[in-house]
């Protein structure tokens, strides 16, 4: 069935010469209780919904849409009582529907994706997320884009079609972070003198937690020297100015205690003839 056809028969549905008063009265009954139960029906789903903490930030679009719906089937029952024929009407609105959904496929799978967004929490504004090969700040959660800040002052919209897709790194949700970092110590010291030195570096951090405590490892016997890992724990807000703090105590403390900090070179030997 073409358009043509299906406006002709939306037309020819609405002959308002053959309405009689019967079914006048009775679509106004239909319209007069009908809205009582759309108030009604709307309330239960207002109490529904906020019971449930995981689509709070969905509430409002749901209520719409119940609304719509409620609306819409209110809407096609008083046509009935009024005896218009809905059948070209509801043929006409599904062949719209899917040419709109053709045509918006795209912009309806960012919505469907912000919607998954706001449904699961996968982040909240203020994480600092890693999602779809961008990390930032978010700042944004929209149905259609999520916005993150990275940290060089750059604002990227990202689609939420794909970031729903992507694999997500939170790392803020646990509230803590662990902080992982390698230093080079050359063989003449030892580990019980390399573990001293990164311990009293560390001390100059009260951001750095004890429980779980810090500790230094052995990693790896290289050729130009023992490498050590070290790892300790601290909240989110405070993990980069430790970060960069505890990489730059370090090599003083190295220094006074005649540990030499080493890297990979090549020794060259000459012989005379």
């Amino acid at each position: 069935m073409d358009a043509g056809a299906l406006v002709s028969g939306v037309v020819e549905g609405l002959n308002l010469s053959t309405l009689e008063v019967g079914g006048v009265v009775q679509a106004a009954l239909t319209v007069l209780v009908g809205t009582g139960v759309i108030r009604v029906l709307t309330r239960m789903a207002d109490r529904a919904l906020a019971r449930s903490k995981s689509l709070g930030a969905l509430r409002g679009h749901i209520r719409t849409g119940i609304r719509a719906g409620l609306w819409f089937l209110l809407v096609m029952l008083a046509a009935e009582a009024l005896g218009i024929k809905m059948t070209s009407l509801i043929a006409l609105v599904s062949v719209a529907g899917v040419a709109v959904s053709l045509a918006l496929q795209s912009t309806l799978a960012n919505l469907a994706g912000g919607l998954m967004l706001l449904a699961s929490k996968p982040f909240e504004v203020g994480d600092y997320v890693e999602a779809d090969g961008v990390s930032g700040t978010v700042s944004a959660i929209g149905l259609a884009y999520s916005t993150l800040d990275t940290p060089d002052n750059k604002e990227i919209f990202i689609p939420n079609s794909q970031i729903a897709a992507a694999r997500i790194i939170n790392y803020n949700r646990l509230g803590t972070r662990r902080l992982d970092l390698t230093f080079t110590a050359g063989y003449a010291a030892s580990a019980e003198e390399v573990r001293a030195a990164v311990q009293e570096a560390m001390e100059q951090f009260p951001q750095l937690l004890s429980d779980p405590a810090p500790a230094v490892y052995v990693s790896e016997y290289g050729p130009g020297g023992v490498e050590y890992v070290v790892r300790a724990w601290t909240s989110y807000q405070d993990y980069w100015d430790v970060y960069y703090g505890l990489n730059e105590a370090v090599r003083p403390v190295f220094a006074r205690r005649g540990i030499e900090m080493t890297c990979n070179h090549v020794n060259v030997h000459t012989t005379a003839k």
